[in-house]
């Protein structure tokens, strides 16, 4: 992360787009705007420290922006910007590898609040990666959470950043339970506003792409009342 960080702002409101930059930019972050899709897809060929996205952009919209830039980059922290109090939107950003999400009408302190504790979390997570996870395997499955992938006889899946801290914290753990409020402060900081049901939510996407039935899970489990724990080798008795 540069000393100074640098953060794209992609909004086609131009008068919130212009508050928020002179915002930020008295925070002392340095800000790049976009009004529109293409030239947000434009910019990005250029390296930032965090993007704050809009999901509603003429041209290519916010989650096509974001399904594009998470194909090649798995590590720069995404804040989406919405009007859509859906909560099926919020998901399917989250899904798509959103960091967090404030929702219109928002309050600036509350928007700077987070991007803070973004780039600060960004910062932590790099620092834990270079001490290095190293691979290990869930059943015949190998986990690569420097490469930010999951390779078997099904082919490879990509981890999203949150996803790899989640593997990562739960395997640290050595099959312990690992709560719910610690994954919350570790993965995503004390500071976030993100509620626990986005952890069910990254758990799902989870299983989705470590275990055969994520139904019926064996290698991620739900410990009731508690949170999570992980199992690198079950019994063929593990109960789930």
């Amino acid at each position: 992360m540069s000393a100074t960080p640098r953060i794209l702002l992609v909004e086609d409101d131009a008068t919130l787009r212009d508050g928020l930059q002179l915002a930020l930019r008295n925070q002392g972050f340095a800000v790049e705007t976009a009004g529109d899709g293409h030239l947000a897809q434009r910019l990005l060929a250029l390296p930032f420290d965090l993007l704050v996205l809009d999901l509603m952009l003429p041209g290519p919209g916010g989650l096509e922006i974001l399904r594009a830039l998470r194909a090649r980059d798995r590590k720069t922290p995404v804040l989406v910007l919405t009007a859509r109090g859906d909560e099926s939107d919020k998901v399917v950003a989250l899904e798509l590898g959103a960091d967090d999400y404030v929702t219109k009408p928002f309050g600036l302190r509350e928007l700077i609040a987070r991007v803070r504790a973004l780039l600060r979390r960004a910062k932590e997570l790099a620092a834990e990666h270079g001490a290095a996870h190293a691979p290990f395997s869930l059943g015949d499955l190998r986990v690569d959470l420097a490469a930010f992938v999951v390779t078997g006889s099904r082919g490879q899946a990509s981890l999203s950043p949150k996803e790899a801290a989640i593997l990562a914290l739960l395997d640290d753990a050595r099959g312990k339970a690992v709560p719910r409020g610690v994954i919350l402060d570790r993965v995503w900081g004390k500071d976030s506003a993100v509620t626990q049901r986005t952890i069910d939510t990254h758990v799902l996407n989870l299983r989705n792409k470590i275990e055969r039935d994520p139904k019926t899970p064996r290698h991620l489990l739900s410990v009731h009342g508690v949170g999570y724990r992980l199992v690198r080798e079950p019994d063929a008795s593990t109960d789930p």
